[in-house]
């Protein structure tokens, strides 16, 4: 039996990974058929003569090939022993870490697993899916978080699956019922040093700069519509700041500034360095550029990473 994990959500990938294991170990109790390698680190002369090899036992083996896509030496064996892939009585995982990406799938072995294997796709979730997932997991750990709470989380932590369940875990072990406090008080924002970087540079009008700190985390496998939320969220928060900063009801105090408006002290910290470069009206003009870039994106006028692009050019 051949199976094929892959995608770029590897937190929910290695969780089936390891289910497949845990199950595997159950069944065959001796564990002595359980094999992985990692093909960033095995040379694959070692695996290829482990898979020609046959179990001293009567149980199956199970063998795991990590990163298999990084040996080409090792595809091409494998390819020229289709048919004793196909026939082999033992379970083979394939288990890929990071995004394959266009290149990688249009490799014949890449086809060969899509087509014959049992294929997985993981990708990163968004929207209700992320949502969906969230309540899942507080659900697990017999706890229920209130709606403004979660959207608060998602917009702290993005679809980092991994940091989202050690955010859970410690929410969950605060409090059975999380609320909007405790997600401010115990949760940092995710907001990625380039995004205020990238801000910074449109101060001061360094345009080539900020294209290429965006460009820079398109390469690195970013989502563009996570892209897009975190400088929405980040020019939002500006805004409600020089808002503030107008009505003069604070007191020059950035500590009830910050509790007037919700805000972790970390993002706070860093709006209040930056909200000097821009005037109210500018910042009002550029939410409402915005408005706009992400009306584009939801009706299929821009493709997300051009709305990205167009929106710091025409800024």
């Amino acid at each position: 039996m051949l199976i094929f994990l892959y995608g770029q959500d590897n937190f929910r990938s290695r969780r089936k990974l390891n289910e497949i294991i845990e199950k595997y170990q159950k069944s065959q109790k001796s564990g002595f058929n359980l094999r992985r390698f990692d093909l960033a680190e095995t040379d694959f002369q070692d695996v290829f003569s482990e898979f020609q090899q046959s179990s001293i036992f009567q149980e199956k083996k199970l063998l795991v090939l990590e990163n298999v896509f990084s040996s080409p030496n090792l595809k091409e064996k494998l390819l020229e022993n289709e048919k004793a892939l196909l026939e082999s009585k033992d379970a083979i995982v394939f288990y890929e870490n990071d995004k394959l990406g266009k290149i990688a799938e249009k490799n014949a072995f890449f086809k060969f697993l899509h087509k014959e294997a049992k294929s997985q796709e993981f990708n990163l979730l968004i929207g209700q899916q992320l949502r969906s997932w969230a309540r899942k997991e507080l659900t697990k750990r017999k706890c229920e978080i209130e709606e403004n709470a979660l959207e608060k989380l998602i917009e702290f932590i993005g679809n980092d699956l991994w940091r989202f369940s050690n955010e859970i875990q410690k929410l969950s072990s605060f409090k059975s019922r999380i609320d909007m406090d405790a997600v401010l008080l115990l949760v940092k924002p995710k907001i990625e040093t380039d995004i205020f970087k990238t801000i910074d540079c449109i101060a001061a009008k360094k345009t080539k700069t900020a294209l290429k700190l965006i460009r820079q985390h398109l390469e690195d496998g970013e989502n563009p519509l996570y892209l897009f939320s975190m400088m929405t969220f980040q020019f939002r928060n500006l805004l409600l700041v020089k808002s503030l900063e107008k009505e003069g009801t604070h007191h020059g105090n950035p500590y009830v500034m910050a509790g007037k408006l919700g805000m972790h002290p970390f993002v706070f910290s860093k709006t209040m360095r930056q909200v000097n470069f821009f005037t109210l009206e500018e910042l009002k003009k550029i939410y409402r550029k915005i408005f706009q870039a992400d009306l584009d994106i939801k009706t299929g006028k821009v493709q997300p990473d051009a709305a990205l692009d167009l929106f710091i050019v025409t800024i």
